[in-house]
């Protein structure tokens, strides 16, 4: 035997369990594990350098999420048909995975970690992002890398009234609740995902369910960690310290600093300052000096004065940076309609941050196509976030898409999600665009408010309007103190020990996420921050409302229609035509764009074009291909063809039938010349009968002529 594999299993509810194997694969790595749960497969290794860069301060964590067609027995898409840049899911996954593992790392660990977790075969029903975080755990736990874990997350859905952990894909289809949470044995770490409108006390329930869960996970790993020996870590020194200088930092700056947090000062203004005290100081040091202490400076200027001059002042004063009350919300002005030629579009500013969101109405042809592993088909509603660096001030060039803009958008989008109409109740394909364009505190929160405004400007009819908060806290595990903090700044979420967004309307919850930067945070303080949230939350919607209180009844004139109409499932091919003939020339003739999607055995047509006449035009071709002609009625019809017997005639859309000879006066006609009818003239005449056998249309003229004289 060439390896020594090692196994643990995890019971989950009924007869499904979750394996985790060691030893097998992917041995150079320092640590390597398959979760095993079904057919699906995670392999998730972990390498971290022997030793830190000079003058990295911080930790440089770096966590790939990625899934292999091949796990799914398909082709990637493409011209290259291979694996290429990362997908959203798979980048929102893999920030899921970090927003757990990072602040267990040391804090004066700084060497590189990179945690890389595969999909390497796929159960079709299974849904592996509940598996990632804890197979990356359990790969830090069968390592010498330090970790203060293990951690596990698991995903909690509510399906008819119960909580399930880690439902299938088909179960979650059905849940009114969908929630991933992360946490160690002790505490919750991270919590994200949506809701339908649900309670404060439900979602903090569904919270303490998967925990119960994650603890049998930790106490796995544990067991695994010990029984390899890899409970000791690698010692390491990545930081020099000098208490002499730290105490001398305190003692001349932190006064200081307690005064310009004080001043209750713009973003800019107060960072100015607070630079030019951290230079001040660092003066009186020669070239050489600084080489050795500015590093130390820097931190302990961050950590020992900055971090707790404004977590002092807010928990012994209730004075936060600018001046409000922890409850106190910034001022907030709104504007709809600000730009002329968008579909919809709102301004949200709420102190120093200011979303700019648009609202774009397209065809099914512009739904957003999903092509990742185990998730195929389209999604009617999107919503993109941008956040260039002009929003902080910064003079820097935007290279590309962020991991941020990422998860901040899918988060807005899920709290948008639930109240946006789609399929048959709304035909559009919705796109909103929120620009960032200053941004100190919960810009993610921004775009919620915003996306409700442009929505409702733009006529769409959204169940509800939406509104969102960021919460904060700040701790001191010494004296038991803490303070819950409302619309936080961005230093408050920087120096703070929670950065919780919660969303919703009048009625409930559609959307959270927590990330938690402290040990033993309680349920209590936990029920107290949701509280707190919802009353900020009403708020922030009352302000909404002020602006805008319904959608628009109209969409805006410039905006292209769409009629949806639903025809029998046997006229699809006919409304289509051999090769898409017949649509195609339809859609040229008319100037529209028709789309059919089959769903519930009905087609659904949805006919997308520029002014009423044109949306007219093609919908009385459609109409006249699916009508079903009935005798005894008249209809006005093109002749086709002229032949010895008779002529055919098109009363419908592609559905002619043969007026004979004899049909068509009441005088008899030796030939078809006497009738002095010619092919492209439009003329009247009555359905007289149908063949039972072969659905041929027998038409008179002269059985009209008869009637006219009677």
């Amino acid at each position: 035997m060439l390896y020594n594999a090692t196994q643990k299993v995890i019971k989950l509810s009924g007869d499904r369990e979750i394996m985790i194997e060691t030893g097998k694969l992917a041995k150079q790595a320092d640590g390597s594990v398959v979760v095993k749960q079904g057919n699906t497969m995670l392999l998730a290794t972990v390498v971290a350098a022997k030793d830190a860069k000079p003058d990295t301060d911080f930790m440089p964590l770096s966590v790939e999420y990625r899934e292999k067609y091949a796990a799914n027995g398909r082709f990637p898409g493409g011209f290259l048909k291979r694996e290429s840049r990362p997908s959203d899911y798979e980048i929102l996954v893999s920030r899921l995975i970090d927003r757990a593992l990072r602040p267990l790392f040391p804090a004066d660990y700084h060497a590189e970690v990179f945690v890389t977790v595969t999909l390497i075969s796929a159960d079709r029903d299974i849904m592996p992002d509940a598996l990632a975080g804890l197979a990356a755990s359990a790969a830090l736990a069968v390592s010498d890398i330090p970790f203060e874990g293990p951690i596990s997350e698991v995903r909690v859905a509510r399906i008819n009234g119960q909580l399930v952990i880690n439902p299938t894909f088909s179960q979650n289809a059905n849940a009114d609740l969908d929630i991933m949470v992360g946490a160690t044995y002790e505490n919750i770490l991270m919590v994200e995902g949506e809701m339908k409108e649900v309670s404060e006390a439900e979602m903090l329930e569904a919270i303490k369910f998967a925990h119960e869960e994650i603890k049998k996970h930790c106490l796995v790993q544990k067991e695994l960690s010990k029984e390899l020996g890899k409970d000791v870590k690698r010692t390491y020194c990545h930081e020099t310290n000098d208490e002499e200088l730290r105490q001398l930092v305190i003692s001349e700056l932190y006064d200081k600093a307690y005064a310009i947090a004080r001043e209750s000062s713009s973003k800019h203004e107060r960072t100015e300052k607070f630079e030019a005290l951290e230079a001040e100081f660092m003066s009186r040091y020669s070239e050489e000096e600084l080489a050795e202490k500015e590093t130390m400076i820097k931190r302990y200027f961050h950590d020992d004065v900055l971090k707790k001059a404004m977590r002092n002042m807010i928990l012994h004063e209730g004075i936060r940076l600018d001046g409000r009350k922890t409850t106190e919300i910034r001022p907030i002005w709104c504007e709809t309609d600000y730009l002329p030629a968008a579909h919809g579009s709102a301004i949200f500013t709420r102190g120093e941050t200011q979303s700019l969101t648009t609202v774009t109405l397209g065809t099914k042809l512009d739904e957003k196509i999903i092509d990742d592993v185990l998730v195929k088909g389209t999604e009617q509603f999107v919503l993109h976030y941008n956040f260039p660096p002009f929003s902080t001030g910064e003079a820097r060039p935007a290279r590309g898409l962020s991991r941020r803009e990422i998860g901040h958008g899918n988060l807005a989008w899920r709290a948008l999600k639930p109240v946006v109409p789609v399929g048959e109740e709304n035909p559009y394909a919705v796109r909103v665009v929120s620009d960032i364009l200053e941004s100190n505190g919960s810009s993610s929160m921004a775009t919620v408010c915003a996306g409700t405004l442009a929505l409702m400007d733009a006529g769409v009819k959204i169940k509800k309007p939406v509104s969102g908060i960021a919460m904060g806290l700040i701790t001191d595990s010494e004296t038991g103190k803490y303070a819950i903090l409302s619309d936080i700044l961005g230093d408050e979420d920087h120096l703070g020990d929670m950065d919780f967004k919660v969303t919703g309307t009048k009625d409930g919850i559609t959307a959270t996420q927590m990330d938690i930067k402290v040990d033993g945070l309680s349920y209590e303080v936990m029920a107290k921050a949701l509280e707190q949230a919802k009353q900020g939350r009403l708020y922030i919607l009352g302000k909404l409302m002020e602006t805008i209180s319904e959608p628009r009844p109209e969409l805006k004139p410039f905006v292209p229609r769409i009629v949806q109409i639903t025809i029998p499932q046997e006229f699809i091919g006919a409304v289509i035509g051999p090769g898409g003939k017949v649509i195609q020339e339809i859609q040229k003739t008319t100037g529209t764009t028709i789309t059919i999607t089959e769903k519930d055995n009905k087609g659904y047509v949805d006919i997308f074009g520029e002014n009423k006449e044109a949306l007219d035009a093609a919908l009385d071709r459609i109409k006249g291909i699916v009508a079903i002609p009935e005798v005894g009625e008249i209809y006005t019809g093109k002749i086709r063809s002229i032949v010895s017997f008779g002529a055919f005639v098109e009363i419908l859309p592609g559905k002619d039938g043969l007026l004979h000879i004899s049909e068509i006066g009441n005088k008899r006609y030796e030939n078809m010349e006497e009738t002095g009818l010619k092919e492209g003239e439009m003329i009247q005449v009555k359905l007289i009968g149908i063949d039972p056998k072969n659905g041929k249309l027998k038409l008179s003229r002269k059985v009209l002529l008869n009637e006219q004289k009677k």
